[in-house]
């Protein structure tokens, strides 16, 4: 065992075994630098990469690497899941050095931190133009020890540049109309027609996207948008990307089809995606919709829900295919012949054509992952649910994929606002259940008397990490949708001490930007400062989404105006790369909006006519509005303060800047001022 024996980290433990010495990242790792005067190897992934195991079983479980790393390197793993600000500032060199980048992640360092060399995977032999790890071993030691003055001038200018590479954050003013226009423009542009999506293979669900264009329909109209949202919500949903007997969603598709997936399933895609098909549902009244985001939400309960109540962050690509190989898609992909063993010839006949399983197979080795490549209703349905199912409980008997345990306080944050969402929508309090209680644990164990937030947490215990901003800002929306769905003030207090440490000590006072670490955290050779989308919303901008939600429920003009400010940054951005800034488009259209506060007065909890216009308060598709439930004369919220009821009948009364509707007892009347 060496040094990572102790992490809390599920992908680091995976690597305690190793021959090679591995170092947490930590002062005292690059101190042993410094005093054998050797250079730092910094290895970085995640737990369900599959090129991250691929490397490792090559390389740092041969002893003859391990050997020559222990010689001449200190040896530094992080998983970039636990440790976003390492991964960001390393990756931001590897992408300017090489342009292009990815996991794992392989940087050598100075024992100053400095980077000097990188890379991604490297084979343990020469191939297809690669150099083998082994040689780049070999290349970097002698750097270091003949050409020390060379390597030390390399990395000195990649510090520079880095520390020069400033956002260009526009004028500090929120984007208007001409901005969302230009934006819908770009995204029409780079909208494939045919298949769903934006641009080519591989394709990535485009979640914080399609929340913007189901906003700017919500609010101008725009049918264009919306069919761009409903097709490719539909084409994810019929493809392989998409889980068709468990639900839940791969994190891509190496094809233009969505066929082919790559297969690990994250929870944050699942999270913000479940949100998607709910909020899709709510517009169009789609079925299909309504099923996926059910069956979403119900395999993250399902497979991801840990015993403390919180949600683990993966299930791997990779599994036992039965003969001891750990191979990518074994647990989800069928052979004609897996069909017949499992259904019979009648109905695996019929299981090939309604899930496009063909003899030649749509993976590897004759295997095919299942899809809907017909348009449902072709076929018995009561037959086809039972192949589901039978399909189902068979693979259920396969070596399942390995789990990452690992809570992380910002992914959980976005299953929180999903699952609470969809239950309410649904009628499904089960699923509002868990999403209280997920957020119950990020309480009790990340949070501590002060509100600052750790990152993770496994097995009940939290990590030494500290939060980074979009731990804050993601949990805080987790926390205002709850609010909003269970009629619970003190979700909204907790996201008010949230966003409290957001405004002193992520956001710049002078300019209004954001950063992604905290003025007090641990200080790397650059402090990440990202607003783009990546796999989950940029930081900066669900920190925007989350300070004008709160405006809206408290009346804060400091919260709403820091929010603006940082919306600053979507104008510069939003018309040049609309499908990187979807969240902060999505963001900017709330804004435009009102937002809109909704208050929603009953004589209790359990009034049926108060409920009905609560549900239809949810249901309302204005962007961004925000609902307070409560009794007349609670102080639950700040928006419940002088609403009594009306005529002795449970009210619903709508504001949007500064002006407010006349109170209506009416469901249907409240459902056009919201546009449900």
């Amino acid at each position: 065992m060496n040094r990572l024996a102790g992490a809390t980290s599920p992908y680091l433990l995976q690597h305690a075994d190793n021959p090679v010495d591995w170092w947490p990242w930590g002062p005292a790792a690059f101190e042993e630098a410094k005093r054998r005067d050797v250079p730092v190897l910094l290895s970085v992934g995640y737990s369900a990469c599959h090129w991250c195991h691929v490397m490792a079983h090559e390389s740092f479980e041969d002893r003859e690497t391990a050997d020559r790393l222990n010689e001449h390197f200190v040896s530094v793993k992080v998983d970039r899941e636990e440790r976003p600000d390492v991964d960001a500032v390393y990756m931001e060199a590897v992408q300017a050095a090489t342009g292009q980048g990815g996991w794992p992640m392989t940087v050598f360092l100075t024992p100053d931190g400095e980077p000097f060399y990188f890379g991604t995977y490297f084979p343990p032999e020469p191939r297809h133009g690669m150099p083998s790890f082994k040689q780049v071993l070999e290349g970097v030691r002698q750097a270091w020890t003949d050409r020390r003055d060379e390597v030390a001038e390399v990395a000195g200018k990649i510090v520079r540049d880095l520390a020069g590479r400033e956002i260009s954050f526009g004028d500090s003013q929120a984007p208007g109309e001409q901005e969302l226009s230009q934006a819908l423009l770009g995204l029409t542009r780079e909208y494939d027609p045919q298949r769903g999506g934006f641009g080519g293979a591989p394709k990535f669900p485009p979640s914080m996207v399609i929340e913007f264009l189901l906003r700017h329909h919500a609010r101008t109209g725009a049918e264009g948008a919306l069919q761009m949202a409903r097709d490719t919500c539909d084409r994810m949903a019929r493809g392989g990307i998409y889980d068709q007997l468990g639900g839940g969603f791969a994190r891509y598709s190496v094809d233009r089809d969505w066929i082919v997936p790559h297969f690990e399933k994250m929870l944050y895609d699942n999270a913000l995606l479940c949100r998607v098909y709910a909020h899709l549902w709510r517009v169009t009244g789609s079925e299909p919709a309504r099923r996926v985001a059910l069956e979403t939400a119900d395999f993250m309960v399902r497979e991801l829900r840990t015993e403390q109540g919180g949600f683990a962050s993966a299930l791997d690509a990779d599994s036992d295919d039965g003969t001891g190989r750990h191979v990518e898609g074994a647990y989800y992909a069928w052979t004609p012949a897996q069909l017949r063993e499992v259904l019979g010839e009648e109905d695996a006949e019929l299981a090939a054509r309604h899930f496009g399983v063909t003899e030649e197979g749509t993976f590897e080795h004759g295997a095919s992952v299942l899809q809907l490549p017909q348009q449902d209703g072709l076929a018995d349905a009561a037959r086809i649910e039972s192949i589901r199912s039978r399909l189902f409980r068979a693979r259920a008997e396969r070596p399942a994929p390995g789990r990452d345990d690992k809570v992380v306080a910002a992914w959980n944050g976005l299953a929180i606002a999903a699952l609470a969402e969809t239950g309410a929508y649904f009628d499904r309090p089960d699923l509002v259940e868990a999403a209280v209680a997920a957020a119950d644990l990020l309480v009790r164990l990340h949070l501590d008397d002060q509100a600052r937030i750790a990152r993770t947490s496994k097995d009940g215990q939290a990590g030494t990490h500290a939060g980074v901003l979009e731990d804050y800002a993601d949990v805080a929306e987790g926390f205002l949708a709850l609010a909003s769905v269970t009629g619970e003030g003190v979700w909204l207090e907790f996201a008010g001490f949230l966003l409290d440490h957001v405004l002193t000590r992520f956001v710049d006072a002078g300019s209004g930007s954001l950063f992604d670490t905290a003025v007090d955290a641990e200080r790397l050779i650059r402090r990440p400062q990202d607003p783009t989308d990546n796999a989950v919303p940029s930081g900066w901008t669900a920190a925007a989404a989350a300070l004008l939600g709160y405006a809206a429920h408290t009346g804060s003009e400091r919260h709403r105006t820091a929010a603006e400010r940082a919306l600053g940054v979507v104008k510069a951005l939003g018309p040049r790369v609309p499908r990187f800034i979807g969240w902060g488009l999505a963001a900017a259209e709330a804004l435009l909006d009102g937002p809109r506060e909704v208050a929603v007065v009953g004589a209790g909890p359990d009034d049926p006519a108060a409920r009905e216009l609560h549900r239809t308060a949810l249901l309302g598709t204005a962007p961004g509005a925000v609902v307070a439930f409560g009794a007349a004369g609670g102080d639950e919220f700040p928006l419940l303060a002088g609403r009594p009821l009306v005529d002795g009948r449970p009210a619903a009364y709508v504001c949007r800047g500064f002006t407010c509707d006349a109170p209506t007892t009416d469901p249907r009347r409240l459902r056009d001022a919201l546009g449900g």
